[in-house]
């Protein structure tokens, strides 16, 4: 047992906590905006709540650990409570993708406030716990990303839906449960998974820029 290799297996649990960190606020700020674009269904429905329980697909989390790319069980939306259907639909859709981009900003730069006294200490918990945010803060840009993709159920179809007449979008989405047996062959296939990382490490060396003043803050203030 002392020569296996526990890494991976480690790794893949550490990233349990950051996954569901992410996926819940996604959630719930599809949920929110909803709500305040007048549909109430998430909010009947418990859905507007921190609880990773309400939120977690099962496929998905494993998806978001092993993949880091995934999804979570999709909030309740009843478009028929909108003032304006198909462009509420869209507004609650990109409230998903929007919310875990602010949430890569806000928590790379707490990753570079607190990253130079987690190194300094020398302590294995502290150095776990700065990997934590890091993981999560490239996460909820991975997430950002996987849903924009124009496909359904995910989020970026719904925005591209909205530009099209009535009839197309009730036909196209008619058809919604059957994308995700689309994007999980893709991605099994790396016809996806390539594409998906290329953007995302991107995107993500993009804000980085926050870890950095977070950075500069922390070693003005405090060294």
């Amino acid at each position: 047992m002392r020569n296996l290799d526990w890494s991976v297996l480690t790794s893949m649990l550490m990233s349990v906590v950051p996954a569901l960190v992410c996926i819940t606020l996604h959630e719930l700020s599809h949920g929110y905006v909803a709500y305040k674009l007048g549909d109430n269904t998430a909010k009947n429905m418990g859905r507007l709540t921190l609880n990773p329980i309400k939120h977690i697909d099962i496929v998905g989390l494993i998806m978001m650990v092993a993949f880091k790319f995934g999804w979570a069980k999709p909030v309740p939306v009843d478009m028929r409570n909108f003032k304006h259907p198909k462009r509420d639909m869209a507004i609650t859709a990109l409230a998903g993708p929007v919310s875990n981009v602010l949430i890569c900003c806000v928590v790379l730069f707490i990753y570079g406030i607190i990253f130079l006294p987690c190194t300094l200490s020398g302590s294995k918990f502290w150095g776990d716990v700065l990997d934590m945010v890091y993981l999560t803060a490239y996460l909820s840009m991975a997430l950002a990303v996987f849903n924009i993709i124009p496909v359904p159920p995910l989020d970026g179809s719904k925005v591209l839906f909205s530009l099209m007449s009535d009839e197309a979008y009730l036909k196209l989405m008619r058809y919604e449960r059957y994308g995700m047996l689309l994007l999980l062959v893709l991605i099994a296939t790396d016809v996806l998974a390539d594409p998906l990382q290329t953007v995302t490490g991107a995107a993500f060396k993009f804000l980085f820029a926050f870890a950095e003043w977070g950075y500069d803050l922390s070693s003005i203030l405090f060294y």
